[in-house]
């Protein structure tokens, strides 16, 4: 339908699409697996005024590369640069995914070097190595990483964070530390930092992150806003509210200035461990300040009193947000909801549920399921 619509315009002459036009087209189709229509469309192109440039073949180079027609895509990349249309590093990308997904190094190396004339640089290497460690084959990036070495091409701190990152992802952290160790004498950055305290602290292993921690101060970097953030929710994460505090005062007097997403770990880990009392004067404060709040906030706080029984408490925030400029969404209903089954207030969760529709705030699974069980009496805390 689209591609007889192009044609129309094109043959009657009613108007000449420009190339948004055309590229709007022609990325459509490629994504309904349409790749020869999309062809077509740019052989199209060549026809009228309009002529194809970079973003055109690469929509179709890139939709060849997934129909895997290595060949096809090829041929299209030596037209294009026959055309005096150089390639850029979108070109290169899907030419580079297809390599990465079929694990062929040397093929890829012998098209890049050979067949297309292209040198791999750091730039490109690193992208490899980057698609291969987000699929998890991060032996395979290591062993492309020696191969780069071999030719000359030093690895960058972009290139060993792509293998932290990907051995931080499967929960290999000894591995990860043994690389991010390797590039001690390129004085890695607070990313790389950050990278490998994220994955300590996924797994729990919170006494190396806060030796990471510690050891970023002591460096060129500082810790930033992720770092901060990272190390409070691993503390949280593991019942330590104590250091949590520490560290959220240590922010505050040195630090980056806290955000949404550091007082929200902060204030879940209160509630987590039953601390309603050191929750609320934080959560006070912020309130007074309008500073860091808006609905995921709120919801935030309403849930955590409903889990440590402070429906009351909860409700009284509810019904204040409207005069806050917050209208509340399915979740707010839906906490609500199940924080009054939890007390087996069962009148009041089907008058809630009952101002959630009247106020167009339609209920979704989680508050059908919150309802159902609540009155088979097995309700559960909404997350």
């Amino acid at each position: 339908m689209q591609l007889n619509c192009s044609k129309k315009l094109v043959s009657e002459k009613i108007c000449e699409p420009d190339k948004v036009m055309y590229a709007t087209v022609m990325n459509g189709l490629s994504k309904r697996g349409h790749t020869q229509k999309a062809l077509g469309l740019l052989r199209l192109m060549e026809q009228g005024n309009t002529k194809p440039n970079i973003v055109i073949y690469n929509i179709a180079i890139d939709a060849l590369c997934k129909d895997r027609n290595l060949d096809a895509a090829i041929n299209l990349f030596n037209e294009m640069k026959q055309k005096g249309i150089p390639p850029n590093i979108v070109t290169y990308s899907s030419l580079i995914d297809y390599f990465c997904k079929l694990g062929q190094w040397n093929f890829f190396d012998f098209v890049l070097w050979v067949n297309l004339n292209i040198y791999p640089n750091v730039h490109t290497f690193t992208m490899v190595i980057d698609g291969l460690c987000k699929e998890g084959k991060v032996e395979d990036a290591e062993e492309i990483m020696r191969h780069m070495i071999e030719k000359g091409i030093e690895p960058n701190i972009i290139t060993y964070n792509a293998i932290i990152d990907g051995y931080c992802l499967r929960g290999h952290l000894d591995r990860a530390r043994r690389v991010f160790d390797s590039m001690i004498d390129k004085k890695p950055g607070i990313i790389s930092y950050n990278i490998l305290i994220n994955g300590y602290c996924k797994k729990k292993k919170v006494d190396e992150a806060m030796q990471l921690f510690r050891g970023v101060s002591q460096k060129r970097s500082k810790p930033d806003i992720f770092t901060y953030n990272t190390i409070l929710q691993g503390l949280v994460e593991v019942g330590r509210i104590g250091s949590a505090k520490q560290i959220y005062a240590k922010m505050l007097s040195t630090g980056p200035k806290p955000n949404l997403i550091t007082h929200n770990t902060l204030l879940n880990g209160y509630f987590k461990h039953g601390l309603v009392e050191e929750a609320m004067p934080l959560f006070r404060k912020l309130e007074r300040k309008r500073e860091n709040t808006n609905i995921i906030f709120y919801n935030n706080i309403i849930s955590g009193l409903c889990k440590n029984d402070k429906v009351d408490k909860a409700l009284a925030i509810f019904e204040k947000l409207s005069s806050i400029g917050l209208l509340p969404d399915v979740r707010t209903y839906t906490i609500m909801i199940n924080g009054f089954c939890l007390q087996g207030l069962l009148d009041e969760a089907k008058d809630m549920l009952r101002r959630m529709e009247d106020n167009s705030c339609f209920p979704n699974n989680v508050t059908y399921n919150v309802i159902m069980q609540g009155f088979s009496g097995a309700a559960k805390l909404v997350k």
